[in-house]
């Protein structure tokens, strides 16, 4: 398959809806226990542990229905993928621990995923994408 048929098949919009999953159960996760979730930011040592709470939701949820939608797609994927690294580096850091090694470097490949998504786009089916004219305006 070269480039232009890969692009204008389905399989970037599978790859988004597949990469959005773990976002978009992460933050409803989020949403249904906010306490649990804003002490265990807190007891990770950040600050601002509500703070924190609302950005991960928002990135969580906001982004993960940009990332299937594919609107504003390279962004939302850099936004994605900078967030992922940065929740490995805060809470799973503890690299001697070998599930925490492991879930660190989940985060760090589903960043270059993501990355993926950011330097090629969202390919044919996605809002980005339904015109030439439009598709130009929103990359």
């Amino acid at each position: 398959m070269n480039n232009t048929s890969v692009n204008s098949s389905s399989v970037p919009f599978i790859g988004r809806l597949l990469m959005s999953a773990i976002f978009l159960l992460s933050g409803v996760g989020k949403l249904a226990a906010p306490a649990g979730t804003i002490g265990y930011i807190a007891s990770s040592g950040l600050p601002f542990a509500t703070l924190g709470f609302i950005v991960a939701v928002i990135v969580e949820v906001g982004g993960g229905v940009l990332l299937v939608l594919g609107y504003k797609t390279r962004l939302v994927a850099s936004v994605l993928a900078l967030f992922t690294i940065a929740a490995g580096l805060a809470f799973h850091h503890a690299f001697g621990d070998q599930n925490q090694m492991i879930h660190f470097l989940k985060n760090l490949a589903m960043a270059g995923g993501l990355l993926q998504v950011a330097a090629f786009g969202a390919g044919a089916y996605s809002l980005d994408n339904r015109t030439p004219a439009i598709a130009q305006r929103t990359a």
